[in-house]
């Protein structure tokens, strides 16, 4: 039987991102982020519902999450979710978490609303190259060679 999982979410940090490292050195930021829905209830009124989920963001884009937001910092975050298991005084305790493979910053450094950068954990080979069309988010990457002006050597990511 095949399986699927992959989230998508957007959303606001609930907390300044704080990026710790392994012992291999691999960068590593666990971040809170609220999502809110907003539905009409059996009376007709809205009613506005916030989801809280734990993200966790590894290697350059973890590092890239440590120095761009903060608190309060609208994000987009694709991955995947995770079962975390474990015991505490005797009894078993279980938390779901996103395990973020893509992020893409959504304000502006200024607080504005304008678009933001895309970071993302996986190489080029491992999508097998670029095919010519539009990423998830449905931004077209930069055309490699001919022509052109070289990007500014000051982007982070």
């Amino acid at each position: 039987m095949a399986s699927f999982n992959r989230v998508i979410l957007l959303g606001n940090m609930t907390r300044d991102p704080e990026v710790r490292y392994t012992p291999g050195g691999t960068a590593v930021c666990e971040v809170g982020l609220a999502v809110n829905d907003r539905r009409k209830g059996q009376d007709g009124e809205w009613i506005e519902e916030t989801t809280f989920i734990d993200v966790t963001l590894w290697g350059k884009t973890a590092e890239t999450c440590g120095q761009y937001l903060s608190k309060g910092s609208p994000v987009l975050i694709e991955g995947r979710l995770k079962l975390d298991t474990w015991e505490q005084e005797g009894a078993k305790r279980s938390k779901l978490r996103v395990i973020a493979e893509r992020m893409q910053m959504v304000g502006s450094r200024n607080g504005g609303g304008g678009g933001g950068g895309r970071v993302s954990n996986r190489s080029e080979s491992e999508f097998g190259g670029y095919d010519g069309g539009y990423d998830d988010f449905g931004q077209a990457p930069p055309k490699k060679g001919g022509g052109g002006q070289a990007p500014p050597d000051d982007i982070p990511f």
